[in-house]
């Protein structure tokens, strides 16, 4: 068994430890993808002064090391093997590089009291991990702001700046939308690499850093041994920490002091920018409405491969210069207040308008631009998604989305089905979807269908300034053909087949509805 770790942009995209270097500056210079950042050969050595500081940032130095997660810090002994690395650098005398932002987010209250009994806390906040809080942080995009000075230095050179974090998730502009490199690591890992500060290294052959004689510290040198880990274990965990922690855990004063008042309907509070009325069910009727042709449908976006629902609905912070921060500052909370998408999904202003907002999402119908922008066909503007899904509302536009394989992949977030439904998309026509993202679609009433085997946007010949007719009516059926019919600017016509993934009566029946939210309330209204 070899240690690994997974990036820098996916979760699958695993890489042994021994070929981490390698990888890194392949990575670097590689295409602009799901591997590649695109740097070229002559900005590749590109260092950037961080200024009141007496060092300079590089592309690949590390600037977030989180141990995070509530799964990998549930286990025992990877904690305490990242408690004994803090333990066994501080005797050797190294330091977490100045730049880097460390914390520590354990999954359970006991992993703090497990920390104490072994005295590994005090190693461990010594090289700055310290406790944040127990809940999701940086795996959730929850990491907060880096210092002005490293951000600033980041900015000026364009810098591909990386993360290491012990979480299950890395997916572009997930971490942090100052980081383009993520990696996923064991929480021993991410403090090796805090200590060294940067992915360019390999780890069995160049030093962490030196100690105070000067001498070159290997990463071997202070790595425990499973006797070691074991015999931490063994005297510094017990059932009690467990049944002692868990016998009060649906006790929380804070939570318990919220005030609360029995009604039969919730009292939606018209000024709460957290906590707003949906409209999900606006014009809802009694009746089913039969379906109709989707005509003369716009697309909103052109999409390649491996579009996740991290690019389709953030989670973490955002700036105030985008659609959901304006809003929010329209509405009297200061930036600082902002929090996080994840924070504010009760919300559907603040989340439709953070739909496809991702800083990394490459739209190719907005060429040379990097996050949520889209070309307004009509006028040829170039908006905000926000915008120009408003501008195709008024207008009463269809909207439909052009995407290339496993379009969905990631976290199977509501949202992402959700704020494309209250964008105005009807449908998304893609090489293949993940499978939780595909049934999300058909639960909002959105229409999922599939190019036919080895067809796709570009070998088809569509940019997405056509306009689309998809001739479905009452009678769809399950994994039902269509003929869709592209026409162009011109006039051209491009018509091809594309399967619609409805794939069970089930889904037929929501989609009838108009989602599941819908075919659940008129069920109800018959009982």
């Amino acid at each position: 068994m070899e240690p690994a770790l997974a990036g820098p942009k996916r979760p699958q995209d695993r890489v042994e430890l021994v070929a981490m270097k390698a990888h890194w500056h392949d990575s670097l210079s590689g295409p602009l993808g799901h591997h590649g950042h695109g740097i070229s050969a002559d900005e590749v050595a590109l260092k950037v002064p961080v200024e009141g500081t007496d060092y300079c940032l590089q592309h690949g130095d590390v600037v977030i090391a989180a141990i995070t997660s509530c799964t990998n810090t549930s286990n025992p002994s990877v904690m305490l093997a990242a408690g004994l690395v803090a333990r066994n650098a501080r005797a050797r005398g190294l330091e977490v590089k100045p730049w880097v932002k460390t914390s520590l987010a354990p999954g359970s209250r006991v992993v703090t009291d497990y920390y104490r009994a072994s005295g590994l806390d005090g190693d461990l906040s010594a090289l700055g991990f310290n406790t944040v809080g127990y809940g999701c942080t940086t795996c959730i995009g929850n990491s907060g702001p880096l210092e002005p000075p490293i951000e600033a230095a980041i900015d000026a050179g364009h810098l591909v700046a990386a993360s290491v974090l012990s979480g299950n998730r890395n997916f572009e502009g997930r971490i942090h939308q100052k980081v383009q490199a993520s990696y996923l690591a064991s929480p021993p890992l991410v403090v090796a690499y805090a200590l060294a500060g940067t992915l360019d290294i390999d780890m069995a052959s160049e030093p962490l850093g030196h100690d105070g004689e000067g001498k070159p510290v290997m990463l071997a040198d202070i790595w425990p041994s499973d006797e070691e880990i074991g015999e931490t274990i063994r005297l510094s965990i017990t059932p009690e920490m467990f049944t002692e922690r868990y016998a009060s855990i649906m006790q929380e004063e804070k939570w318990d002091a919220i005030p609360v008042s029995a009604s039969d309907l919730y009292p939606w509070e018209e000024d709460s920018t957290y906590i707003r009325l949906p409209t999900f069910f606006a014009g809802i009727t009694p009746e089913i409405t039969p379906i109709t042709p989707i005509v003369a449908a716009r697309c909103l976006l052109k999409l390649g491969d491996s579009i996740t629902t991290d690019h389709i609905s953030p989670a973490g912070a955002f700036p105030h210069s985008g659609s959901a921060g304006q809003y929010l500052v329209e509405h009297g909370v200061a930036p600082r207040d902002f929090n996080s998408f994840g924070s504010r999904r009760g919300n559907h202003e603040v989340m439709v308008r953070g739909t496809f907002a991702n800083v990394r999402i490459r739209n190719l119908l907005a060429p040379g631009t990097e996050g949520g922008f889209t070309t307004h066909f009509p006028t040829g503007e170039v908006l905000s998604i926000y915008d120009a899904a408003l501008q195709y509302g008024e207008d009463s536009t269809p909207l439909v989305v052009l995407a290339g394989s496993q379009y969905g992949t990631g976290s199977s977030r509501d949202w992402a089905a959700k704020g494309t439904l209250l964008l105005g998309v009807k449908a998304v026509i893609a090489t293949s979807y993940e499978r939780i993202h595909r049934s999300n679609l058909v639960g909002m009433g959105v229409l999922p269908l599939c190019f036919a085997e080895g067809e796709d946007a570009d070998s088809l010949g569509l940019d997405g300034s056509e306009y689309f007719d998809l001739p479905i009516d009452d009678a769809v059926e399950p994994l039902q053909w269509l003929d869709i019919t592209a026409t162009a600017q011109n006039g051209r016509q491009t018509i091809f087949r594309a399967q619609i993934r409805l794939d069970t009566p089930v889904d037929v029946e929501y989609y009838r509805n108009g989602g599941i939210l819908h075919t659940v309330i008129r069920k109800m209204a018959l009982e």
